[in-house]
């Protein structure tokens, strides 16, 4: 009956909450905060160190956010890096397989194919579990924890030391919340990688001129956009540097906005004027880099 009624309730019921910690393969301890609503909806929450990533999948699509967790999955490259800083806090768009399964742990059938039946070996009364009375079912996989009283549900779910399943090693899950509405729904304004323009503007800079840099130093610097034209929260700019092509003292430096933003692979045209303090002792270097707020 126990058994019956912990697999049964993550079957039948609408939706519920499993919140807890497991490690990866590679020894990341990741917590863990998964609202599941029947039949593809799941909205979850995960953390290691200083990375955090939210999700929200719907189906077969899936949405993320969390910027660490981003630049930690995309190249290492300037461009990567770039579209990293540009999409900052936002949503974007991504692949559900981020988010491991845990059929093992979400679904009636396989849950009782994995923990009960024959995989139990003790029973223990008298436990508590998040101040609701429990059994403690034991086996060489799992302690199962499920409630007293019906509809029995489960409760908690310990592996134990060197078991893994679902690629989770040392889980230690606690359910709650059966039957709650967490209505999950998408979220808006979303970036798509595969859409740069959904992005803010991401200027890279293609050339610099300085054939009119003299007293004052006119330079200007022929920019890309690589993302979109709205979203940022701030206008990007050019910062242009002046200096010694041997001992590459910087003789002066200014700084130019772009302004108007133009669209995705669009080009435009920044200048600025460098007070030059003093002669470079032969010749001298200008350099111009962009730097894009993104969304913040």
């Amino acid at each position: 009956m126990l058994e019956d009624g912990a697999a049964n309730t993550l079957t039948q019921a609408k939706g519920f909450d499993i919140k807890g910690t497991y490690s990866t393969s590679a020894g990341e301890l990741w917590a863990i905060d998964v609202q599941l609503v029947r039949p593809n909806t799941e909205r979850a929450t995960a953390s290691t160190g200083d990375q955090k990533v939210e999700a929200i999948i719907l189906g077969e699509t899936a949405y993320f956010r969390g910027q660490k967790f981003l630049a930690a999955r995309m190249g290492s490259d300037p461009l990567s890096q770039n579209l990293v800083k540009a999409a900052g806090s936002s949503w974007w768009k991504g692949s559900p397989s981020f988010i491991p399964p845990m059929k093992e742990f979400t679904d009636g059938a396989a849950f009782r194919a994995t923990f009960l039946g024959s995989a139990n070996t003790q029973r223990q009364d008298h436990q508590t579990v998040d101040g609701q009375p429990a059994v403690q079912l034991s086996g060489t996989r799992a302690d199962v924890f499920i409630a007293t009283t019906p509809p029995y549900h489960l409760l908690r779910v310990h592996l134990k030391k060197d078991v893994v399943v679902d690629a989770m090693a040392g889980a230690d899950f606690h359910y709650k919340d059966f039957d709650r509405d967490f209505r999950i729904s998408a979220p808006t304004d979303v970036i798509d990688f595969s859409n740069l323009s959904t992005l803010p503007p991401v200027y890279t800079v293609v050339s610099v001129d300085t054939s009119r840099c003299a007293r004052p130093c006119v330079v200007s610097a022929l920019l890309r956009n690589l993302g979109g034209a709205t979203g940022a929260i701030g206008p990007s700019t050019v910062t242009f540097s002046l200096a010694a092509a041997i001992s590459g003292t910087v003789l002066g430096t200014c700084q130019a906005t772009v302004a108007p933003d133009v669209g995705y692979n669009g080009t435009t045209t920044v200048s600025c004027s460098i007070d030059v303090t003093s002669q470079p002792e032969n010749a001298a270097v200008v350099t111009a880099t962009a730097s894009n707020p993104g969304r913040g």
